[in-house]
């Protein structure tokens, strides 16, 4: 005789780059173990995959593929699956670097939103007849990361994987039919007001944020911001 099956409640979850929902099981012990398994190989990349596969096992539409979500879409609703499938009130602790005293907080990721301050400009113009079109990051630029790389490459590859298409007054050039060579040519050509432009793009871009406010052994009033999924859990 086999097994009784365990239902799992259904729910939705806010894909924050497409403006929609999808409906989403809790992860269960299979998941976790997939967690695990990246958290102990202590590799940003391992773990992005992970949550990555976490994700494709418990949305459950089939038409839903979580390579077409972005790294901030990722975060996002992982942090949110997770408060459904084991709790949603986690505890962190923080140092504090004026006292030097270890604080513990309780966060209700129920209440962790997404912050963006400013619009996200996909257009960036170089000249007056040459500009460039910026798509949003990709969970999978994440998994293209070459291991060992240093920050100046791991910047040139996530601006090489974010520019879709160059364009002039004359025609359209995708950056997908250019070799990386070629593209990183052209980025290393840029002046430093388009580059900047670039980084204010990436700036632009939601991402999580919690506010948590206290006072300190000293009575001084202190804030921590956090932005990341490494902000609410500890990975390493």
């Amino acid at each position: 005789m086999a097994l009784p099956k365990i239902d799992k409640p259904l729910f939705n979850l806010r894909i924050p780059s497409q403006n929609r929902e999808v409906q989403s099981r809790p992860f269960v012990v299979k998941e976790e173990k997939i967690l695990l398994t990246a958290q102990q190989s202590g590799q940003s990349k391992d773990i992005m995959m992970a949550i990555k596969q976490v994700l494709q096992n418990c949305i459950v539409e089939p038409d839903f593929d979580a390579d077409d979500l972005t790294t901030f879409d990722v975060e996002y609703m992982f942090l949110k699956l997770r408060a459904r499938s084991v709790n949603n009130v986690i505890e962190v602790s923080y140092r504090d670097n004026e006292d030097d005293k270890v604080y513990d907080f309780k966060i209700d990721l129920d209440e962790v939103e997404m912050l963006q301050e400013k619009e996200v400009n996909t257009k960036i113009m170089i000249t007056d007849d040459i500009g460039m079109i910026m798509k949003l990051p990709s969970v999978t630029v994440v998994e293209s990361v070459p291991d060992d790389i240093d920050a100046v490459d791991l910047v040139d590859h996530l601006i090489r994987s974010c520019i879709e298409q160059v364009f002039d007054e004359n025609d359209v050039y995708p950056v997908s039919e250019q070799s990386e060579e070629e593209v990183q040519n052209f980025i290393d050509s840029l002046d430093i007001e388009t580059y900047e432009k670039v980084r204010e793009f990436f700036d632009s871009l939601p991402q999580l944020y919690h506010k948590i406010e206290y006072k300190n052994s000293l009575g001084n009033k202190r804030s921590i911001e956090l932005t990341s999924l490494s902000d609410f859990f500890t990975w390493g």
